[in-house]
């Protein structure tokens, strides 16, 4: 792999981080800056993190900024249940957002060990 774009992980991460925005969209004004804005946040961490870890050159240190990564994941995870819970998302979206959300976890973890068994 020449670049971090190749990292099928990042591009499930940047699915979710575009989805995540569209739907966080219809939020009501007076989250702009509560969950909206922290919904966001971490969703943008995730492949950020992935793609800082790339090129920082080191196996540890790639492997820290994927913990990172997937710390924000679960942070994500967390806030679209809130978001449903106060009838910010429906059902659909919920359920999208988060079956993407453990299939990212999911490819993650198996990653973080493969690197894990480098260190």
């Amino acid at each position: 792999m020449k670049t971090f774009r190749d990292l099928l992980i990042w591009q499930k991460a940047m699915t979710l981080d575009t989805n995540c925005y569209a739907i966080s969209a219809d939020f009501p004004k007076e989250e702009q800056f509560g969950l909206t804005s922290q919904i966001r946040r971490c969703s943008i961490s995730i492949p950020s993190n992935i793609s800082e870890g790339f090129g920082r050159g080191t196996n540890k240190d790639y492997y820290r900024f994927l913990t990172i990564s997937l710390g924000s994941l679960f942070e994500f995870q967390t806030q679209v249940e809130i978001a449903y819970n106060l009838n910010y998302i429906t059902l659909e979206n919920f359920n999208t957002l988060y079956e993407d959300s453990r299939e990212l976890e999911r490819m993650l973890t198996s990653f973080m060990n493969k690197i894990k068994q480098t260190l």
